[in-house]
């Protein structure tokens, strides 16, 4: 590769990535974010201006996003973030057609969420070039909490008030109210719900 054409693809490149970085760009975002009344602490990943903007994320109130947060979606997809939903420090969602979140679910740092994996059965073309397969929709339920380094996989429905623990690989449904762990994940037991004012009171 020539020098030109390397520096062509590097000036591509780092225009692209780093766009979302500019000063000015942050602080479109964080007006959109205010008008949601959202907040991301930067630097956070992927074009959400763009994805605000466009309509193809949707968040709602309270939504928070620590940094290195990294949403990134193909031009189709939908990503739904519900009410007071917290991506911790270098949360990924990554979004081929759909991934639904519900209200008030708390992803610990490093988790991945993701509804489509690379394609590798083609033996004569290169994996970077052969797309992406989908098993379907990721939707995560309401009142959720996702452990550290957890990994969320296509086509995976997490029901209401369930908890995953860390380093768990989510390969198939979860029903509501559990708790699951495990590569894969596999429910534990059911979540013990205390009864309606039975906490102590000093």
């Amino acid at each position: 590769m020539s020098d030109q054409r390397g520096w062509k693809m590097w000036w591509s490149k780092r225009r692209w990535y780093e766009r979302p970085h500019r000063p000015w760009r942050r602080l479109m975002l964080d007006r959109e974010m205010a008008r949601r009344g959202c907040y991301a602490r930067h630097p956070v990943e992927g074009d959400l201006l763009e994805q605000l903007r466009s309509g193809r994320l949707e968040l709602g109130q309270g939504c928070h996003f620590e940094p290195g947060v990294w949403i990134t979606m193909s031009p189709q997809a939908k990503v739904r973030l519900g009410d007071d939903v917290w991506l911790n420090r270098n949360v990924m969602v990554a979004a081929e057609r759909e991934v639904t979140i519900g209200d008030h679910v708390m992803f610990a740092n490093g988790c991945f969420i993701g509804d489509a994996s690379h394609r590798f059965d083609d033996p004569d073309l290169p994996i970077t070039w052969q797309g992406f397969t989908t098993k379907g929709p990721v939707r995560i339920g309401s009142n959720c909490w996702i452990g550290v380094n957890c990994v969320i996989t296509s086509g995976v429905t997490i029901g209401d008030h369930c908890v995953i623990g860390a380093n768990s690989v989510v390969t198939t449904d979860i029903p509501a109210g559990t708790i699951a762990a495990g590569a894969p994940a596999k429910v534990i037991r059911e979540v013990e719900f205390q009864e309606s004012g039975s906490q102590s009171q000093e």
